[in-house]
């Protein structure tokens, strides 16, 4: 039995209070976590309960609504409004910020991502949760200013895949990212990835975009794909199209995932609070690259750049090291300064 079961497992709820002696933080995770395992019964059971399928409505950046869009945000909303730790909320799914009323408040202002890549669940593709979590600033109540400053400032990120398994990714500020497995016997997300980092030497060659928008990208990102494709050791194309799996991979297996800003989306397409810098600090932090590409009139880190509204936008270029290095040589030889790392 002994060999089945662990009977001193590292819960999420052990984890973080292990790690941080919060307890405001630990009841924040486990509410992100207990809307997660909701998801995740959603998601298992859309077919069955009848979940495919558009809901008639869209959402803050236009995007039609999928039913589960809209149920897991419901799940979202419900579990950290009534955490009692939260103050403020921004969803993708909703215009205007969620402000908590103030029976229910606490300091944490978390801007999220319900279910990324839900244009895929009709066909049965694995999708995710992304958040990132900052502290409302001294003297405020909870207002959307709180969520308006760069990834500098966000004090936790993470993501959940949802799959053949179900993970947890997440990260605090400064320190090293860890993964968590939901197991399904206990109802618990237990440690099972320690210390995630990109693979020694940059692992596997892989390129993940969608090529698809190739005509309107600029030159530089164009002959990166090139490069990607005809070198003396051609990459390997992989794009999923929902965000969770595709940089999932990436820090697993290692390679590059570009969303770059292009004629038709000047600032890209992904947003920036609950999509660009959470995964950016991720990425980061696991020893990767967070790039914007060439993104107002030079190349920056996606966690410096400060959103101007909530459903702010940004392109994304992230990877190893070697594989991101091969898009800032193409933008050198354009004229265009770029770090070497």
């Amino acid at each position: 039995m002994s060999d089945k079961f662990d009977s001193d497992a590292t819960t999420l709820n052990r984890f973080v209070m292990s790690y941080t002696r919060d307890h405001d933080l630990v009841i924040l995770l486990n509410a992100i976590a207990t809307s997660c395992k909701l998801i995740t019964s959603a998601v298992q059971r859309a077919g069955v309960a009848k979940l495919y399928g558009l809901a008639g409505e869209v959402n803050s950046t236009g995007d039609d609504q999928k039913k589960l869009d809209v149920l897991s945000n419901d799940m979202m909303i419900n579990a950290l409004v009534n955490s009692g730790v939260c103050c403020v909320l921004v969803s993708e799914e909703n215009e205007e910020p969620i402000i908590v009323p103030p029976g229910k408040a606490g300091k944490y202002c978390v801007a999220f991502d319900p279910l990324d890549g839900s244009s895929n669940i009709d066909c049965n593709v694995s999708v995710g949760t992304i958040f990132s979590v900052y502290e409302r600033k001294p003297g405020s109540n909870g207002s959307a200013e709180d969520l308006l400053r760069s990834g500098a400032d966000c004090i936790c990120a993470g993501y959940v895949v949802y799959s053949s398994a179900v993970e947890m990714v997440f990260t605090f500020r400064g320190s090293d990212v860890h993964g968590f497995c939901l197991d399904s016997t206990i109802g618990e997300f237990v440690h099972t990835r320690e210390k995630m980092v990109f693979p020694a030497e940059g692992g596997k060659r892989i390129y993940s975009c969608n090529e698809g928008n190739a005509n309107n990208w600029d030159q530089p990102i164009k002959d990166a794909c090139d490069h990607f494709r005809d070198s003396e050791q051609p990459y390997t194309a992989r794009y999923v199209g929902s965000m969770v799996a595709d940089i999932h991979r990436t820090i697993l297996y290692g390679g590059i995932y570009m969303y770059p800003a292009d004629a038709k989306s000047p600032k890209g397409k992904l947003r920036l609070l609950y999509e660009g810098i959470p995964m950016a600090m991720i990425i980061e932090q696991a020893g990767g690259v967070a790039s914007t590409g060439f993104f107002n009139g030079k190349i920056q880190r996606v966690l410096d750049l400060v959103p101007d509204e909530i459903h702010a936008k940004c392109p994304i270029i992230m990877g190893g090291k070697r594989d991101v290095q091969v898009v800032f040589d193409q933008y050198k030889k354009a004229g265009i300064d770029g770090p070497t790392l």
